[in-house]
């Protein structure tokens, strides 16, 4: 596995280069740029056809500059000074622990006074560039395209906030041990949490600002089938303890690779790193596990698709990997269902035949309703071999995301009916061709 960024590029292209960028955050920037690209296209296609519409945006011209503004921007000055500058100076721990460094209070405070009087003067400056004898108030049209911008940052901000609160809830227990560490921390994020909480963000956003909310929702849905398909490539390669349960047909080599299990190989391998499976999940009863022996007429595809120890995750999870020193040296002492590939494939998948329906589709809301079976059901597949907390309701014990997703399906399918009801079709205007402006 590659916790950081710098570990990829040594193990794949031979470059050492230290870099304090963890893989996870990475691919999740990724799958935020190309979610927004995406839904850029999405919302000019539906400006285009007329379906979805701009508003008037009123704003000053020429204002002096404000005692408020100029000290946001000295406090962000301080801000990327103290931490900017404490980083550089501080390299070595800040690589290692990038995420510990940001969170705590370690950084350089005369350079941020600098930057924070920088910053204050340059803002101050243009301000004052700007200013007119008499401010003038003027209007723009600012079509929904432009506001994806903002739709990104509520997404990442609410996401992550609404990630942490469900994944509170789900692992109650361990959170109140550390409640301030584990909320600050980026590990142990719950996917529908983010949903739940940033579409209700983006949704109050787009009231405010008279954007159609069924359009708006529909363009989003192949965006957010897309950046998860990416977002799990962040999971499988950091490995962050997002895979499946034990696949008792195969096991650890001792190394990191995987070999098929011979009879009764599985409870050896309990007894063999009792002290992991005991610590973790109390008795060998309680270790969740299946039996999946890659079938012959699947020989030519690699048995890490189906098991995989995951050498080097980042949380350090498992036993040691016999020679390795560092600060990830730890390897699953038995090999589990690697979760992450199975959902990167299927989301890539399901974004292509959204992307496919998009236009063949002229009821607002179906393609919401569509993405919300689609992504109730792969989640629901999913969980049925995924590592999670499990409740107890009434003898059944369903986890947190087979809730969700259930009621995600159930709401699609709602939703497709309600939509057929009260949505009329949409009109696609005739695209005009030079002989009828010809005659016209």
């Amino acid at each position: 596995m590659y916790p950081s960024l710098s570990d990829l590029l040594q193990d794949v292209f031979g470059i050492h280069v230290r870099l304090p960028i963890q893989t996870f955050g990475f691919f999740v920037a990724i799958a935020f740029l190309a979610a927004a690209y995406v839904l850029t296209l999405e919302l000019k296609r539906r400006e285009r056809l007329g379906w979805i519409k701009g508003t008037q945006e009123k704003y000053w011209v020429g204002k002096p500059p404000s005692f408020s503004d100029i000290a946001f921007h000295a406090l962000l000055g301080f801000l990327l000074g103290f931490k900017l500058v404490g980083a550089l100076l501080q390299w070595n721990e800040f690589v290692d622990q990038p995420q510990a460094y940001i969170l705590s209070g370690a950084g350089n405070v005369p350079a941020g006074v600098v930057f924070a009087l920088l910053l204050a003067y340059q803002r101050y400056r243009s301000r004052k560039k700007q200013q007119l004898a008499k401010p003038v108030l003027r209007e723009e049209l600012v079509m929904p395209h432009q506001r994806v911008g903002d739709f990104t940052i509520i997404a990442a901000v609410g996401g992550l906030i609404g990630a942490k609160i469900f994944d509170s809830l789900e692992n109650w227990h361990s959170y109140m041990q550390d409640p301030l560490h584990s909320f600050l921390s980026f590990s142990g994020l719950t996917f529908y949490g983010g949903l739940i909480v940033a579409g209700a963000a983006i949704a109050w956003y787009a009231r405010k600002k008279n954007i159609d909310l069924w359009h708006l929702a529909d363009a989003f849905a192949p965006a957010m089938m897309l950046a998860y398909g990416l977002g799990r490539i962040g999971c499988h390669m950091a490995g962050d303890g997002d895979w499946g349960i034990y696949n008792s047909a195969y096991l650890n080599d001792g190394h990191g690779g995987v070999v098929p299990a011979p009879p009764g190989g599985f409870q050896q391998a309990l007894h063999q790193y009792q002290d992991f499976f005991l610590a973790t999940y109390g008795s060998f009863s309680h270790v969740p596990h299946a039996y999946f022996l890659k079938p012959h007429w699947l020989s030519f595809l690699p048995d890490w698709l189906f098991a995989f120890t995951y050498p080097h995750n980042i949380n350090n999870e498992g036993v040691p990997i016999p020679g390795c020193a560092g600060l990830h040296c730890a390897m699953l002492p038995v090999p589990v269902f690697p979760t992450p590939l199975y959902e990167i494939t299927a989301c890539l998948l399901l974004f292509a035949v959204l992307w496919y329906l998009r236009k063949r589709i002229f009821r607002p809301g179906l393609l919401t309703a569509i993405y919300l079976i689609m992504n109730g059901t792969e989640r629901f597949l999913v969980e049925l071999i995924r590592v999670n907390t499990k409740y107890d309701i009434f003898g059944i014990h369903p986890t947190q995301a087979e809730l969700i997703s259930l009621l995600l399906v159930i709401v699609g399918v709602v939703l497709i009916v309600y939509v057929h009801r009260k949505h009329p079709l949409l009109q696609v205007p005739h695209p005009v061709t030079r002989s009828s402006t010809a005659r016209s």
